[in-house]
């Protein structure tokens, strides 16, 4: 399995932005990488890559391949591919993925379990 790194992602580098003045309930459903700056609420469930800005505040059930968060989430997370915490994330959930990296200063609340990404049949 590859290594997991922090990385630094420029904005132009994802499909959609939900913006800091954006306030959206309901569910999402994406395949390209989908970031939130604002707030959401409700139910997540992606092919794609979520990322979560600083300031952002997302209360959600969290499923995708991978979420790499600098804001709060409020809720359970299943990653496909790994997750990824930076110093000011905040997480109250619990989570369930293959690989994860916390950097210091993160607040994690939660239960986590690490199970090994299914490897595809020959």
């Amino acid at each position: 399995m590859p290594d997991m790194r922090m990385t630094n992602l420029e904005e132009n580098e994802i499909d959609t932005i939900l913006a800091e003045d954006i306030d959206f309930s309901g569910s999402l459903s994406f395949v390209k990488p989908l970031m939130i700056k604002g707030k959401f609420q409700g139910e997540i469930k992606a092919e794609g890559d979520l990322y979560v800005g600083e300031g952002a505040v997302v209360e959600a059930k969290i499923e995708a391949n991978m979420i790499s968060s600098r804001g709060r989430i409020k809720g359970d997370i299943l990653a496909h591919s790994g997750v990824e915490l930076f110093s000011t994330a905040r997480v109250d959930g619990d989570i369930t993925t293959p690989d994860l990296v916390i950097e210091s200063g993160c607040r994690f609340n939660g239960l986590c379990r690490m199970e090994e990404k299914e490897k595809p049949e020959k």
